[in-house]
């Protein structure tokens, strides 16, 4: 058994003969663990896939506001929820939008549109501090080019209709608030190292699972579930933008909320994912 991992000897893969579908890979390391990414690595500033990758992630925040943004106040212009595309409409906006741009960019940037992924990811070494804080940049300006092009479609109606921003609603605490945000995080941002786990690959190969499809189907969810909450934020650059553009007080009231609750969601699905599912540092070691 040497050379095995340990919880292949276990359980179903125990006996091949009961081995569930999709897991006949599992019997030998085939796959390449990638090497943790550097903390620093001032070489990236000089590559021009370092810039591209942050012109992508810009890209793609900007498109997914102002589409996601442009949903939302179709939605809250209706005299009625029946007269519009309603919550799942929303939902339906973030979740294809994120599925679309991850799919255009994940071959350039890896497609993280969301400074919580790339905290998480960044948690897991999986990308340099470099990288990450300018992901996280690219990904907050373009937020907010992104929210204020549709202002600039429809100024008055933008301050009329609360601008998309995220605000605990009326009947929640601020508590409540934090929670969904720091839950929906976590299953996002768990979507994320799952769909593109290299060991799932290489368990999976026979099993054509595109990875943009359960992230955007996990936006989804989160959505449909946090919406009457928070509005679902789940991405601080989202959040952030449309409160600078909106700039109302009541924006900016609850918004240490968009940030501290996805960047712990972030963090307990790095940890959880990386350390308590792949037992990763652990394998290291041995």
């Amino acid at each position: 058994m040497e050379g095995k991992e340990e919880d292949v000897k276990l359980g179903a893969n125990k006996f091949p003969e009961r081995q569930p579908i999709g897991t006949a890979a599992q019997g030998d390391k085939d796959y390449k663990e990638p090497p943790p990414a550097p903390l620093f690595e001032a070489g990236e500033l000089q590559s021009w896939s370092f810039w591209r990758a942050g012109i992508a992630e810009f890209m793609a925040t900007f498109l997914f506001l102002y589409v996601t943004v442009l949903t939302v106040m179709g939605v809250q212009r209706s005299p009625s929820k029946c007269a519009s595309v309603g919550i799942q409409g929303i939902a339906w906006a973030f979740g294809g939008m994120i599925f679309a741009l991850v799919y255009c960019t994940a071959g350039i940037s890896g497609g993280h549109i969301n400074p919580a992924v790339t905290f998480g990811l960044f948690l897991a070494r999986k990308l340099s501090l470099t990288r990450a804080l300018f992901y996280m940049v690219m990904q907050c300006l373009g937020a907010i080019c992104g929210a204020g092009v549709v202002k600039g479609f429809q100024k008055t109606q933008y301050e009329m209709l609360g601008g998309g921003a995220n605000v605990v609603n009326h009947g929640y605490t601020k508590g409540d608030g934090l929670g969904a945000e720091i839950v929906g995080t976590f299953v996002l941002v768990y979507t994320v190292f799952s769909a593109t786990d290299a060991k799932r690959s290489a368990r999976d190969s026979h099993v054509p699972i595109l990875a943009p499809l359960p992230i955007g189907f996990a936006v989804f969810l989160v959505h449909l579930a946090t919406i009457p909450i928070t509005g679902t934020g789940i991405n601080p650059a989202r959040s952030l933008g449309a409160a600078i553009i909106y700039n109302k007080h009541h924006a900016w009231d609850d918004m240490w909320i968009f940030w501290v609750g996805p960047f712990i969601g972030a963090a307990l699905a790095a940890v959880y994912h990386q350390i308590i599912i792949r037992a990763i540092p652990f394998k290291s070691r041995a």
